[in-house]
């Protein structure tokens, strides 16, 4: 596959349309890592950034430095989610693109010694937390010209790249965020099919360093949000129900 460079979003042909739209963007878990680095690119781009975050105080340091609004919401209360949505319909009226992003990484290692806490706790973030989230702004996406949703989900989820020995996800046990990952996925699938009008793409940032893995991936933040940046500037009609990476669409099993 060709290699697909950080410098600017995949298609370059959409950055254009994105700053003529104004587009605003409210993007979860956005106060570091991946959510960080998405804002930090879209508001390149020409988005009204809006970032989601349960931490205040390294919410509002993220906004400050970015450009964006701080928004507080915890994916995992839903009281916090509908004070977000009632927060971001009373200030913009609308967004454009909704970016699912929060999520944890839970145990690794012996699944033997896992509790149904911590699959729960884990779910409620990465599956559960991106369903609460989703319901409560769908009425302001539904007043957008051209509404997306861009869910963060991993090639970790893959039955296919955890069974590659060639491939980084083969080598890891993570039961619980595998899981979660391969549920987001799927999830993503449905959404596009019954919600019309909106698009639904899901999107593999790869093996990132991040403080979710320890900074161990070898790809850099930058490149591991190309294809989150890349959903999130396409052209009006562009497909939905698709499973991107930085290389391009890719199959998921």
């Amino acid at each position: 596959m060709v290699f697909l460079p950080s410098k600017r979003p995949w298609p370059a042909s959409a950055v254009g349309t994105s700053i003529e739209r104004m587009t605003i963007t409210f993007i979860t878990g956005a106060n570091k890592g991946l959510g960080r680095e998405t804002a930090r690119r879209l508001i390149e781009c020409g988005h009204t950034v809006l970032i989601g975050a349960r931490d205040r105080e390294r919410g509002e340091e993220a906004a400050a430095a970015l450009g964006a609004r701080y928004v507080p919401i915890d994916v995992t209360d839903d009281a916090s989610v509908a004070d977000a949505a009632a927060n971001v319909a009373e200030h913009e009226g609308r967004i454009d693109v909704l970016i699912n992003n929060a999520g944890v990484h839970g145990p690794a290692g012996d699944p033997g010694d896992l509790t149904a806490a911590d699959a729960l706790a884990v779910l409620d973030v990465n599956v559960i937390g991106v369903v609460r989230t989703t319901t409560a702004f769908l009425p302001l996406l539904r007043r957008s010209d051209d509404p997306a949703i861009v869910n963060v989900s991993s090639g970790m989820g893959s039955l296919a790249l955890t069974h590659d020995p060639d491939r980084p996800e083969s080598r890891v046990v993570v039961p619980l965020y595998t899981s979660s990952k391969a549920a987001l996925t799927m999830l993503t699938t449905q959404y596009a099919k019954g919600l019309k009008g909106i698009r639904v793409n899901a999107a593999d940032p790869g093996y990132t360093a991040t403080d979710l893995n320890g900074h161990s991936g070898p790809q850099t933040v930058t490149e591991g949000t190309d294809a989150i940046v890349a959903l999130a500037t396409e052209r009006p009609g562009a497909g939905t129900g698709r499973f991107v990476s930085r290389h391009g669409e890719i199959a998921w099993s």
